[in-house]
């Protein structure tokens, strides 16, 4: 999802786990503006983010989504990449790809990656996105802070699609905010 060339991701399961499981669909009007990491697992592509990261979404004429990912590095200086998702056919917008390797490449399948709403609060304040593989997590809210019933309902989401909690790392959104 984040900041660097993101490779394709395995749509299988683990043999005998149930398939993770997109919310039944997606409001991309709603769905669109700025939310704020509240924890992820990690990964390779965010490992320069010391906290303060943001995902902008917005809609395109052509209906795909521009999205552009920010964070704050360990020096004081801001990270930001450019994607652009796209909704899968029949999935209802809650599953889409999205690509941040140069638009020249678009037509290789590799470059996209799945990003799966796995869980989302009825009025958009909160949202949980993954991958159908489970290597990829993270807690998305329209606020820095997220009230702890939104964060047990979140978690449930992420619980009923087979993921492992103990592996979030939480997102430092404030200066002064412990990791």
């Amino acid at each position: 999802m984040f900041f660097s060339f993101v490779f394709a991701l395995s749509l299988a399961s683990a043999p005998g786990e149930e398939p993770v499981r997109p919310v039944g669909s997606v409001d991309l009007e709603r769905y669109a503006g700025r939310w704020y990491e509240i924890s992820r697992y990690p990964n390779r592509f965010q490992e320069s983010c010391a906290g303060e990261v943001t995902a902008t979404y917005e809609r395109r004429e052509d209906g795909r989504i521009r999205v552009v990912n920010r964070c704050r590095r360990a020096d004081g200086s801001m990270n930001e990449a450019e994607g652009v998702a796209r909704p899968v056919e029949g999935g209802a917008n809650a599953r889409l790809k999205v690509r941040f390797a140069p638009g020249w490449l678009s037509f290789l399948p590799f470059v996209w990656a799945d990003y799966w709403v796995i869980g989302l609060a009825d009025d958009y304040r909160w949202a949980v996105v993954g991958t159908p593989d489970r290597k990829y997590l993270w807690i998305l809210a329209r606020t820095p802070r997220l009230p702890e019933a939104d964060r047990a309902a979140a978690q449930a989401k992420i619980k009923e699609n087979g993921f492992d909690l103990s592996r979030l790392v939480p997102t430092r959104q404030e200066k002064g905010d412990r990791p």
